[in-house]
């Protein structure tokens, strides 16, 4: 029996998903990787409450670019960037609690509100790009 190669097929390489692409999930899988980060000396007791939360909608602004990507119409794409952007302020406020408990330094609660405001900013413009978009073709 003739052994087949094990290749990756054309359209499911890394460089062919078009959403690698993009400015604004590039800048959010940076970000759950310092969440993830910031969140490793939490409690034990915080693993599946605070810790778990504020890690599950990090990842969950990333899953929902791509799912909105992957969909079959601009329009639905914009649906799943606002769920994006509702994980985006659910983390906001999950660092806020956080930093209230004392679970995060306030240097490290700043570098990290720096950066999902930036995420959140780069959200916002490419929605409104999108959007603009949208109603130029309905014209």
């Amino acid at each position: 029996m003739k052994s087949q190669s094990r290749t990756e097929p054309e359209s499911k390489s890394k460089d062919s998903k078009g959403y690698h692409k993009l400015i604004l999930w590039q800048k959010a899988r940076e970000f759950v990787k310092l969440i993830y980060k910031a969140t490793e000396d939490f409690p034990r007791s915080e693993e599946h409450v605070l810790k778990g939360q504020l890690r599950r909608a990090a990842v969950s602004v990333v899953l929902n670019i791509v799912e909105g990507y992957r969909r079959n119409s601009t329009k639905e794409f914009l649906r799943f960037l606002n769920f994006s952007g509702a994980s985006l302020t659910e983390v906001e406020a999950c660092l806020e609690i956080s930093l209230d408990l004392s679970y995060l330094e306030s240097q490290e609660y700043q570098r990290l509100e720096e950066k999902r405001s930036e995420l959140e900013v780069i959200l916002f413009y490419f929605d409104k790009s999108l959007k603009s978009r949208v109603k130029t073709v309905t014209l």
